[in-house]
């Protein structure tokens, strides 16, 4: 099986169909793909503990890969394998982030974090079992350039999905012949909802396969845990991002598996969950507030079995 390697050296700080793509691929050949992710925002900051004077970029996505044949209209479906991680992570409070900037206040804080036997040390008392992710995955926009940082988008970014982990399989909607994959922001561990806004950041190398799904038509990205399905809600209000995940979810359950619309409903009343997702907001961050969130990302799921009951 051919595994392809791309270095963190093929890092950008946005996602653009204006970057000129560093391999080209085939869907559905099983071919992998590694992409190498860095920490040197990371490190530097701990040095510096001045944003200002970091130089290095924060989030930075390996990439971007060219699909063939991908087109407008169509979804990578992007399988997770492996995401292998270096010797620490790291624990930093920028000042003004997160949902703990309140009690946290102007000082920064950064930590080293162990990473070594499968095991995150926490604190000298508390650690727990690794549970690597990635946090930047997407594809290209139609026009413009996308952040790394904030908000979450349509064609997916920095969404910080626990879901995006190995075993799991991402869809992306694409927006741009060849659709343009990268990336990065890989994680240790990171808490459903990430409420510092930097988990445990580290380097390393996430593995993952593509396909494509022609003419799926996706509003917003979706995740396949293989126990369950999640769809993606973008919106501000918070409440907007919520029945658009509950109502993709719907159209998954009428369009793809067969339910009726009334039982749609009565098994979702039952079966579907919401929650929020990660904290990078569903709109771009006022300027002056760059790391203070607009909008929201929820997420809908339910239980893959009950999918094909209809």
């Amino acid at each position: 099986m051919t595994t392809h390697l791309i270095t963190k050296d093929h890092a950008h700080a946005g996602y653009s169909a204006e970057h000129e793509p560093v391999l080209t691929i085939e869907p559905g050949t099983g071919e992998r793909i590694s992409f190498e992710t860095d920490d040197a925002a990371y490190a530097q900051m701990e040095q510096l503990r001045d944003l200002a004077k970091v130089t290095a970029t924060i989030n930075p996505v390996t990439g971007p890969v060219h699909v063939a044949g991908a087109e407008p209209g169509d979804a990578l479906a992007v399988t997770i394998h492996d995401i292998e991680m270096a010797e620490h992570g790291w624990s930093v409070y920028i000042p003004g982030a997160g949902a703990l900037a309140r009690p946290m206040g102007e000082e920064w804080y950064v930590r080293r974090v162990p990473v070594r036997d499968g095991n995150v040390q926490l604190t000298d008392r508390v650690s727990c079992a690794v549970a690597p992710m990635i946090g930047c995955i997407g594809v290209a926009p139609a026009e413009g350039e996308m952040s790394t940082v904030m908000p979450s988008y349509p064609t997916g970014g920095n969404m910080d999905l626990t879901d995006a982990r190995p075993g799991s399989t991402v869809y992306l909607p694409v927006q741009v012949e060849g659709a343009r994959l990268a990336i990065g922001d890989l994680h240790a561990v990171m808490s459903r909802g990430e409420s510092s806004f930097v988990a445990i950041e580290i380097a390393g190398r996430a593995t993952v396969s593509v396909d494509l799904v022609k003419g799926m038509n996706l509003r917003a990205p979706r995740v396949d845990t293989g126990d369950e399905l999640v769809c993606v809600g973008l919106g501000d209000p918070v409440q907007d991002s919520i029945d658009r995940a509950y109502e993709d979810l719907f159209e998954v359950l009428t369009k793809e598996h067969g339910y009726g619309r009334g039982d749609a409903y009565t098994v979702m009343s039952a079966l579907a969950h919401t929650e929020l997702g990660g904290p990078t907001g569903s709109v771009a961050p006022d300027p002056l507030h760059p790391f203070r969130a607009i909008g929201q990302v929820t997420l809908a799921r339910i239980a893959k079995r009950y999918l094909d009951l209809a």
